[in-house]
C-alpha cells in the first residue's frame, strides 16, 4: 500500500463505530498487513500480548481499554515485559474517545481524541515497510488532500467522459486548480468567512447535485468579474460575496464538469479539510499526478523531499546568502547590500513540474529575507522580492498550472508567516496576472527569450495566467547586474529508451557539438543549454540527473563540451538514492552536479553522504582531481597483458549445447569429442551453468564436417547466417564452422571476466579457466597470463576503477577492456611485487575451491561470504594497496583519487612520448 491508501483506510476505520475487540485488527489491516497475518493474530498463534491486546512481533502492542483509562494501559504497555522481548516499535491505546501511542525508539508520542487520529497516520508508516516518516509527517495533509482529490477527479472523468479525451483534459485540469485555490482561500480567510466555497456549494446546489456544476460555475464567473460591474452582470446573490480574484485564474470559460452524489459527497470531504496546512513545495508534485493518467497507479509515491531539493539550492547559492547574512551581524547598511542583493536573484527550473524546485528557493529567500527586516527593525516591511524572478519552464499544462498556483500560494503563506494576516490578506488580491511559468518544450525553446539573464519585471499579461505564449520575448526587465541560478530535476530517459521524439528533441541541441550525441542520456540536452546560458552572463547551474552522466562513455562525449575551458564544477553530491515513499522503495541513483564559470567560486565542494570537502578541482567523475575524461585507449597504458573480447558465434545458438544437448550428442557421435569444448558466458562464469560448443579449427574443418551430427549444425549455421541481412554476417556463412569474430582461446588458462554483472558484489566476478574452455562475446578474456593479473582483477581498486569509468547498464556493472582494462593505472611491479600478488591470488582460488560446488553467484553473495575467502580478498586489497601508498585506501574516493592522479600523469607522458 502506499501513503495515500493507507490514509484512506485509517480515515474510514475513524468514522466506523468503535469497536474495542475488532479495532486492533482494523488498525492493522489499515497499514497493509494481509488476512492471513490478521488470523493468526486473532488466533492468537502469534499473538505476544501479555496484557490482553494484540501485540505483533517487531512491529506494535495494541490495547483497548475502558473509558478514562488510556494513559494507564500505555503504561501497561510501555512495561510489559512481551513489549520488550518482541522488540515493538510502537504501542498503542485508546477507549474509543481518547487515543494514545509511542515510539519506542524515539520516544515521540502521540495523544488526541479519537476521531483525530488519522491526522497522525504518518507516524505509523513503519508499520507499512515506509520509512521516510519524518517527510511524510510534514506532508500528511498533503497526501490526505490528493488522495481525496484523486477520488473526485476520477469520479468527475467517469460521469463526463467528454471531458477525459485530450482535447477536453486542460479544461479539467483548470477545473481542479481552481478548486484548490479555493479551498484553500475559503481556509485562510482570503474569502470572508469559514469555509465560504464549500459551504455555499453545499447550500445552494440541489442534494440530488444536479445543479452543482451550475453553481460552481456562477462563483467561477463571479470572482472573474468585478464588484463594481457585477450588478450589469447579473451575478447571482449567493455568488456575489466572493471576492474579485483576477490573475485570470477564473477567466475564460466558466464551465463546470457535471456532479454525482458521490462527487458533489467527495467536494464536500475536501472542503472539510484544513487547507490552511497545504504546503506548495511538495502538495504540487503529489497533486500532479492526480491528473496523470500514467502516474495515478503510483499516486502518493512522488515525493520530492525537501532536504533533496536544497542538497541542489544550498551550494547552488543559499549557503552563500545565509554566509553573507552571517557576516552582516547588526550591520545595517551590510544587512540593506543584502537584501538589494537578493531583489535581484533570478531562480529558473527549465524542468520545473510543479514548481518543488521554485517554491522551496522562494520560501527559503523569504526566511533570510525577513530575518534582515528583523534586525533592521523592519519586521512589518513586504518583500522586495517578486514571484516573477522564479521561472520555470514545463511541457504539460496541468503541473505549469500547479507551479503558478504553488508560488501564490507560497507567497501568501510567507506573507502571513512574516508580517501577519491582516498585511498578507490586504496586499493578495486582487492577483496580478503576470505570466512567469512557460508551458513548452524546453529543448525546443531558447531560454535567454524566456528568462533573460537581467531584471526581475514583466511586461507581458495575457488573455489566460494559466495559458502562457511560448514567445516571451517582450519580457521586460528593469534591474540589471542580478545573478541568475539554473536548478532543477531535468527527465533522465537513458539512450536506449529514448523515443524519436526525444531524439528529434536532442538533436538540434547535441548533433552540432557532439558527434556521438545519440549515446547520452536525455537529461544530457539540459546541462548542454545551461552551460549555453551561462557562458552568455553570470549564472550558475545544477541539476539532479542520474549518475551515469558522470560515469563511463558519457564523462567523455558530454563533460569536454560542458566545462571546455571557461567553466567548472563548483560542487557535486556523489552518488545516492533519489527514492519515493514507495514501501521499500529503491528509486533512482543520481548525483548533483553544480557549473558556474571559472574563477567565480572561492572554495568547491565535494559531498559524499554527510562528509563535506574542499577541493582544488572536482572531474566529471564527481572526484577531486583535474582529470576531464578518460578516453578508451587500444592499448595498456601500464603495460598489462592485452585483454580481449569473446568469441562471438552470431549461429543462430547452432554451435552451442547444453548439458544434456552435449550428452546426447556424443552419446550417437562419439567421434566428435575432440570438437567440444567447454563454453562459458557471463550465466556459466557467475552461476555455474554447464554449457558447449562445437570448436573447430580451420585445418580441422573437413575431418570434422564429415561427422553427420556436426554438419547437420554447419549447414543450419550456413543457412542462418546467410539469410542475415548484415554483408558482415553473410560472408561468414562460407566458414560456419568458425565463430564471426574469434580471437580464439587460451593454449593452457585464461582469465575471464563478465562484461555484465551485478552491481551488489563487493568483488567483480572473475574466474581462472585452466582447461581451454571457449569463452563468449558475453565475456573478456586475458589468454595464457600470469596468474597475478587475477589479483588485480579482483581487487576493490579495480572495481572501484571500472564502476567510475566504464559506467553501468541500468544497475548493472558494464566492463570494457578499452576504457577500463587499458585505462587501469598500475604502478611499475617489482618481481617482489609480482610473486606477492600471485600467492594472494592463489589464496582466493583456493578458499573458492574449499567450498566446491559453492558459484561465484553463491561464494560472493554479500550477506553470504565465506569467511576465508573474504579473509584472502582483504589479504590481496592489503598488498596490493600497500604497493600504491604503502597502506590500505580508506574508501573508494581515496582510492579513486590516487588514480585519477596517476591516470593524469601516465597519460600526459604518453601524449608526451
Amino acid at each position: 500500500m502506499n501513503p495515500v491508501e493507507i490514509e484512506e483506510a485509517v480515515s474510514q476505520l475513524a468514522l466506523e463505530p468503535f469497536d474495542r475487540g475488532e479495532f486492533p485488527f482494523s488498525f492493522l489491516r489499515a497499514f497493509g498487513n494481509p488476512e492471513t497475518t490478521i488470523k493468526r493474530l486473532r488466533t492468537g498463534s502469534t499473538n505476544q500480548s501479555d496484557v490482553g491486546g494484540v501485540l505483533q512481533r517487531s512491529n506494535i502492542h495494541i490495547a483497548t481499554c475502558d473509558a478514562g483509562e488510556v494513559e494507564a494501559t500505555l503504561g501497561l504497555l510501555r512495561d510489559s515485559p512481551k513489549t520488550a522481548t518482541v522488540k515493538a516499535k510502537f504501542i498503542l491505546a485508546t477507549d474509543g474517545d481518547s487515543f494514545q501511542a509511542e515510539d519506542r525508539t524515539s520516544g515521540e508520542t502521540v495523544a488526541c481524541d479519537y476521531a483525530d487520529f488519522p491526522d497522525h497516520f504518518g507516524f505509523f508508516l513503519p508499520l507499512a515497510g515506509i520509512t521516510t516518516v519524518e517527510q511524510i509527517r510534514e506532508s500528511s495533509f498533503d497526501i490526505r488532500a490528493t488522495g481525496r482529490l484523486n477520488k473526485l477527479y476520477v469520479e468527475l472523468l467517469k460521469d463526463n467522459p467528454d471531458w477525459a479525451k485530450a482535447e477536453r483534459r486542460p479544461d479539467m485540469n483548470h477545473f481542479m486548480a481552481r478548486l484548490i485555490f479555493c479551498f484553500f482561500a475559503e481556509d485562510t480567510d482570503i474569502f470572508v468567512g469559514e469555509g465560504l466555497f464549500t459551504k455555499t456549494v453545499e447550500q445552494m446546489s440541489a442534494r440530488d447535485s444536479s445543479d452543482t456544476h451550475a453553481v460552481i460555475s456562477e462563483i467561477f464567473r463571479a470572482m472573474d468579474t468585478k464588484i463594481a460591474d457585477r450588478q450589469s452582470a447579473g451575478i447571482a446573490r449567493y455568488a456575489n460575496q466572493f471576492p474579485y480574484v483576477n490573475g485570470q485564474l477564473f477567466s475564460g470559460s466558466t464551465e463546470v464538469p457535471r456532479f454525482t452524489k458521490i462527487a458533489r459527497s467527495y467536494l464536500n470531504h475536501i472542503g472539510n479539510l484544513n487547507w490552511k496546512k497545504i504546503n506548495p513545495d511538495i502538495f504540487g508534485s503529489m497533486i500532479q499526478a492526480v491528473a496523470d493518467d500514467e502516474e495515478r497507479g503510483a499516486l502518493g509515491m512522488h515525493y520530492t523531499s525537501v532536504p533533496n531539493i536544497l542538497k541542489v539550492l544550498n551550494p547552488l547559492f543559499l549557503d552563500d546568502l545565509r554566509g553573507k547574512l552571517e557576516e552582516a551581524g547588526n550591520n545595517s547598511r551590510k544587512l540593506l547590500n543584502l537584501r538589494n542583493r537578493m531583489a535581484r536573484i533570478r531562480v529558473f527550473d527549465p524542468a520545473c513540474g510543479s514548481g518543488n524546485f521554485l517554491v522551496i528557493a522562494y520560501k527559503q529567500m523569504r526566511e533570510i529575507e525577513a530575518e534582515i527586516n528583523r534586525q533592521r527593525g523592519e519586521p512589518d516591511r513586504r518583500s522586495d522580492i517578486p514571484l516573477t524572478n522564479f521561472r520555470g519552464i514545463e511541457l504539460r499544462d496541468f503541473p505549469a498550472e500547479i507551479a503558478r498556483l504553488a508560488l501564490i500560494i507560497a507567497e501568501f503563506q510567507c506573507d502571513v508567516l512574516y508580517r501577519g494576516q491582516q498585511e498578507a490578506l490586504a496586499e493578495f488580491l486582487p492577483l496580478d496576472s503576470a505570466n512567469w511559468i512557460t508551458c513548452g518544450n524546453a529543448l525546443r525553446l531558447d531560454w535567454p527569450s524566456i528568462f533573460p539573464p537581467t531584471g526581475t519585471g514583466v511586461r507581458v499579461r495575457s488573455d489566460d495566467l494559466f495559458e502562457t505564449p511560448l514567445d516571451q520575448s517582450e519580457i521586460d526587465f528593469e534591474n540589471a547586474g542580478g545573478e541568475t541560478y539554473i536548478c532543477g530535476n531535468p527527465p533522465y530517459i537513458g539512450s536506449r529508451t529514448q523515443s524519436k521524439e526525444h531524439k528529434d528533441d536532442l538533436g538540434p541541441v547535441l548533433e552540432p557539438l557532439i558527434r556521438s550525441w545519440k549515446s547520452l542520456d536525455y537529461v544530457a540536452g539540459w546541462v548542454i543549454k545551461a552551460a549555453d546560458y551561462i557562458r552568455k552572463t553570470e549564472a550558475a547551474f545544477a541539476f539532479v540527473a542520474t549518475n551515469s552522466l558522470n560515469q563511463g562513455l558519457q564523462v567523455g562525449l558530454l563533460w569536454p563540451v560542458v566545462l571546455k575551458d571557461d567553466l567548472e564544477i563548483i560542487f557535486a553530491h556523489q552518488s545516492f538514492r533519489w527514492g519515493n515513499l514507495a514501501a521499500n522503495a529503491a528509486g533512482v541513483t543520481v548525483a548533483i552536479v553544480g557549473v558556474a564559470a571559472k574563477g567565480t567560486r572561492p572554495t568547491r565542494l565535494i559531498f559524499e553522504g554527510t562528509v563535506v570537502k574542499e577541493a582544488d578541482a572536482i572531474s566529471p567523475y564527481l572526484t577531486a582531481s583535474n582529470v576531464s575524461a578518460v578516453s578508451p585507449s587500444e592499448v595498456n597504458i601500464s603495460g598489462l597483458p592485452e585483454m580481449l573480447f569473446g568469441n562471438m558465434p552470431r549461429d543462430g545458438g547452432h554451435l552451442s549445447l547444453n548439458f544434456e544437448e552435449k550428452s546426447d550428442f556424443l552419446r550417437v557421435y562419439p567421434e566428435a569429442k575432440a570438437y567440444v569444448a567447454r563454453y562459458l558466458g557471463a550465466e556459466e562464469l557467475i552461476n555455474g551453468t554447464l554449457r558447449y560448443c562445437l570448436w573447430i579449427e580451420d585445418s580441422e574443418a573437413d575431418a570434422a564436417s564429415k561427422i553427420l551430427g556436426i554438419q547437420s549444425r554447419l549447414d543450419q549455421v550456413a543457412k542462418m547466417r546467410a539469410a542475415s541481412s548484415a554483408a558482415s554476417t553473410q560472408k561468414y556463412a562460407r566458414t560456419p564452422h568458425r565463430f564471426v569474430q574469434s580471437p580464439g582461446k587460451g593454449e593452457a588458462s585464461s582469465i575471464l571476466v563478465a562484461a555484465h554483472s551485478s552491481e551488489n558484489r563487493q568483488y567483480l566476478p572473475v574466474d581462472y579457466a585452466d582447461d581451454k574452455a571457449v569463452a563468449s562475446n558475453a565475456l573478456f578474456m586475458v589468454l595464457d597470463p600470469p596468474i597475478w593479473i587475477l589479483s588485480i582483477l579482483l581487487s576493490k581498486l579495480h572495481l572501484a576503477w571500472i564502476t567510475t569509468i566504464c559506467g553501468k547498464i541500468k544497475t548493472d556493472l558494464r566492463y570494457s577492456s578499452t576504457l577500463g582494462w587499458n585505462t587501469f593505472p598500475l604502478l611499475k611491479l617489482t618481481e617482489q611485487n609480482k610473486a606477492d600478488l600471485t600467492r594472494c591470488a592463489k589464496h582466493i582460488l583456493l578458499a573458492r575451491e574449499a567450498h566446491f560446488p559453492a558459484t561465484i553467484a553463491d561464494l560472493y553473495d554479500p550477506k553470504a561470504m565465506p569467511a576465508d575467502l573474504r579473509h584472502a580478498h582483504e589479504e590481496n586489497d592489503e598488498v596490493l594497496e600497500r604497493i600504491y601508498i604503502g597502506r590500505r585506501f580508506r574508501n573508494d574516493t581515496e582510492r579513486l583519487e590516487k588514480l585519477f592522479d596517476l591516470y593524469t600523469k601516465m597519460a600526459t607522458k604518453g601524449k608526451a612520448a
